[in-house]
């Protein structure tokens, strides 16, 4: 016998005679139960779905805390990235990997973010870029202020690749243009950079709309950035794109502190 109610037990058909008389007793309970109080638990239930779906929503904005720093070699990415972790003026090299650390934001809730500086060889950049961009709480895209002119195409074409892979992402991360190096004499300002890179940006989108396969095709990507029929303007785009002006060396030397106020102010307002 003691097998016998082992397999019973085992295969459900005695704890199911078992919890029945319970079983029936609540539903019986809620067949009788006042509409007002079935009201209460939906509404109830529904209040809690609603918290456990912004918790979701809230963790996975949380763990996008990555800032990225973009942009051509020699911008000056790698130095900011320096000076923002220590402050301290260091000789830097051209990367050919990518370096992170956790960023303190100097603001009164205590956040932090993760910098990572990417390298900017033309043939590692979109390589990536593609690696950490679903993590990208911000772009920090470094232009050299100095050498803007000469290089002014070279800007635009990575920054348009830049943009169009920030436009896809969901989460739509701040975006900022750090003109570097206004230490220097023949410094373009950020209000001509930012001109000077409209222009380029608007021939770009006609002659890169005719052949969207040659673009990262990751992701749903508009085929051309800002309006149809009107000449490009940053203010075009769906994301909100911010100028500034930055100096990671500094005007009295490598000794000198660097001008980089903006920069952290801009961090702690993202974070």
């Amino acid at each position: 016998m003691a097998t016998v109610d082992s397999r019973r037990v085992a295969d459900g058909s005695d704890a199911g005679g078992t919890f029945q008389p319970y079983l029936d007793s609540l539903r019986q309970e809620l067949q009788q139960r006042d509409p007002t109080v079935l009201s209460v638990v939906l509404a109830v239930a529904a209040v809690l779905l609603t918290l456990v779906f912004w918790k979701f929503i809230w963790s996975r904005k949380s763990s996008q805390r990555a800032v990225l720093l973009v942009g051509l070699c020699d911008s000056g990415k790698t130095l900011l990235f320096v000076r923002l972790l220590t402050g301290h003026y260091r000789d830097t090299q051209t990367s050919i990997t990518d370096s992170s650390a956790v960023y303190r934001v100097n603001n009164n809730r205590g956040n932090s973010l993760t910098l990572i500086d990417l390298p900017g060889h033309e043939s590692l950049r979109l390589q990536f870029l593609e690696r950490f961009k679903s993590s990208a709480r911000a772009f920090v895209f470094v232009v050299d202020s100095a050498s803007f002119q000469r290089e002014v195409k070279d800007v635009a074409e990575f920054l348009y690749q830049v943009l169009l892979d920030s436009m896809a992402l969901k989460n739509t991360p701040s975006f900022l243009i750090a003109c570097n190096k206004q230490d220097i004499a023949m410094a373009k300002s950020a209000k001509l950079i930012q001109q000077q890179l409209e222009k380029e940006l608007n021939t770009l989108r006609v002659t890169r709309s005719a052949a969207p396969s040659t673009l990262d095709s990751s992701g749903p990507v508009p085929a051309h950035l800002g309006k149809k029929g009107k000449e490009f303007e940053f203010s075009q785009l769906p994301l909100k794109v911010e100028f500034l002006e930055c100096s990671a060396k500094g005007g009295r030397g490598d000794g000198g502190s660097a001008d980089i106020q903006d920069l952290e102010k801009w961090l702690a307002k993202i974070a």
